[in-house]
């Protein structure tokens, strides 16, 4: 392409900008990147400082009327264009109007090339549109022109912080209220936010309900701190001078600069996301300040939830059944066993269950994995009864599964697959999270009793309305929960109010199993209290199947303990 036809084309853009100008409220233009030359609307010349609406020496005429603060972004992203291999340009920055006041245009452009270099682009130049104006007109920039401010700060900072606001319950009142109310309140939002700022503070309206204030001034994180105050009492006070009509708070992270290593578009958002999630998950209406020991957990959080899902799709690769020894406590000799998982992976080692159990209850990959450890455990229980044969085996369900699944379904097609009795499985329910599924629970509950199988009331001790279920749900066991148990083998009044449970739950013609039982002088005292059954590491810890059978299993029919 011949250098003179790129002029050619450069003239017949100008003429088509000329005569588009009247019609547009935005600004088009064109830049000949070889002849260093510049044309827009000829209307930009009564709205922003530029001499003419064409002139050559662009970068230099350009500081007239680009401001101070902008200029050498703006220079940099130019270089880059026409130096790199993009074709688009995109970016959020200030020209300076005619009375010198900083107005926020949204510059995008196409950029044409030759053989690899870039010869000239054009595109469209618009203000940022009435929307993100407070009352007092200040424009407030959005992800573009935060965006962009990234891209120009010094790479290193060891002063400020970044606070990215949350408006809680928005989606709530647009729904209630409608979306008219919703803009009402994020108006008033980014008044209040802007109307707090400090000199050197800078407000960004980054996502519907969510803005970003950049502040590389202050020594500390309570001027973060403050500001968000400022802003949460700004807004109770307008809920309450409209007589509560809507009711939101606003939750805000900060992260300081300090601890942040790379200042990348990517990285302080993702950083400044998890910072607002976690004030909101900790309650709302509230501000969280970064921690990187909380962000470590976080990030291991989703690698361990990555690597349990692989895992499940794998054949439930590095899941394993363990079992517990249940014992009689008059003969002290084994009846059943309590079946727990157990996850290891060459990532992350052996897991906890207090790690890995509530990860699989928040992501419902409880229910595949909840499936497995049953049939597992009735497999277990089936061999098991070879040697003997009024073995039982228990298995603990979670809410997700009486919620979100058919676990009936799964318990009694895993009795009819395994070929076990029914009186075989003890199904343990752990009050924790049961309130939500009463509906569920006592569907589930009424379809396992009619089919014979059996329902022991885990944990209890532990929660206010254990009663309440000891009366809907008519269990056939209730578990005493370990920390019950320490607590009444060293303080007299909680062994009182354990022997009242016991007693009571034989006057309900329950059973009652103590959990906990670790010494030989723990096992004289819990024995007083006439329990059914016992379960605790001085019988026995959890194992895998091999193990428990060769201890527990074989040994019993051998005559051992």
């Amino acid at each position: 392409m011949e250098s003179n036809n790129i002029t050619l084309q450069v003239q017949q853009l100008c003429e088509m900008i000329h005569l588009l100008s009247s019609s547009m409220d935005d600004y088009l233009y064109v830049y000949d990147f070889q002849n260093d030359f510049y044309y827009i609307s000829p209307s930009a010349v009564s709205r922003f400082r530029l001499p003419n609406n064409s002139f050559y020496d662009v970068m230099h005429v350009h500081e007239q009327f680009v401001y101070p603060e902008d200029y050498s972004l703006l220079k940099r992203e130019i270089h880059e264009l026409r130096t790199g291999n993009r074709y688009t340009h995109n970016m959020m920055y200030r020209w300076l109007s005619r009375d010198r006041t900083p107005v926020w245009i949204n510059c995008r452009s196409n950029i044409i090339r030759e053989n690899g270099q870039a010869v000239y682009m054009t595109g469209c130049i618009s203000e940022i549109n009435s929307q993100r104006k407070t009352e007092n007109s200040k424009i407030i920039p959005g992800t573009s022109g935060f965006h962009s401010y990234l891209r120009n700060i010094t790479p290193f900072l060891s002063r400020g912080a970044f606070l990215r606001f949350g408006i809680d319950g928005l989606k709530s009142i647009n729904a209630h209220h409608g979306i008219e109310y919703g803009n009402l309140i994020l108006q008033k939002t980014t008044e209040y936010i802007s109307a707090n700022l400090l000199p050197g503070q800078q407000l960004y309206h980054i996502l519907g309900d969510e803005y970003m204030v950049t502040d590389h001034q202050s020594e500390s994180a309570q001027t973060s701190i403050q500001l968000y105050r400022q802003v949460s009492h700004n807004i109770e006070e307008f809920i309450i001078a409209n007589n509560y009509e809507a009711m939101f708070t606003i939750s805000c992270g900060i992260i300081l600069c300090k601890d942040i290593d790379d200042f990348s578009y990517s990285d302080v958002m993702k950083l400044t996301e998890f910072s607002l999630n976690e004030a909101k998950r900790r309650g709302k209406n509230q501000y969280y300040l970064f921690e990187k020991e909380d962000y470590e957990k976080f990030l291991r959080k989703n690698a361990l939830t990555q690597q349990l899902r692989q895992s499940i799709s794998n054949h439930f690769e590095g899941f394993e059944a363990y079992f517990q020894p249940l014992v009689h406590s008059n003969t002290q000799k084994i009846y059943g066993a309590e079946t727990l998982m157990r996850f290891y992976s060459d990532s992350f080692g052996t897991v906890s269950p207090t790690e890995f159990i509530p990860i699989l209850e928040e992501t419902g990959l409880i229910i595949p994995a909840g499936r497995w450890i049953l049939n597992q455990a009735a497999a277990a229980c089936k061999k098991f009864q070879q040697y003997i044969p009024d073995f039982k085996i228990s298995v603990n369900l979670s809410h997700v599964q009486v919620l979100k699944s058919r676990i009936g379904n799964d318990v009694i097609n895993a009795v009819k697959e395994y070929d076990i009795t029914p009186e075989s499985i003890i199904i343990e329910l752990t009050e924790s999270g049961l309130l939500e599924t009463d509906s569920h629970l006592n569907q589930m509950w009424s379809q396992l009793k009619k089919e014979g199988i059996s329902l022991a009331l885990d944990d209890f001790g532990t929660g206010y309305s254990n009663f309440a279920y000891l009366a809907s749900l008519h269990p056939d066991t209730i578990k005493i929960d370990r920390g019950f148990t320490f607590r009444a083998l060293h303080n007299e009044y909680e062994y009182q109010l354990l022997s009242l449970f016991s007693s009571m739950a034989h006057e309900l013609k329950l059973s009652v199993c103590i959990e906990g039982v670790e010494t030989s002088e723990e096992l004289l005292s819990v024995c007083e209290l006439s329990p059914d059954y016992i379960q605790g590491y001085f019988f026995g810890q959890p194992c895998g199947f091999d193990t428990f059978m060769d201890t527990y299993i074989k040994n019993h029919s051998a005559g051992g303990a």
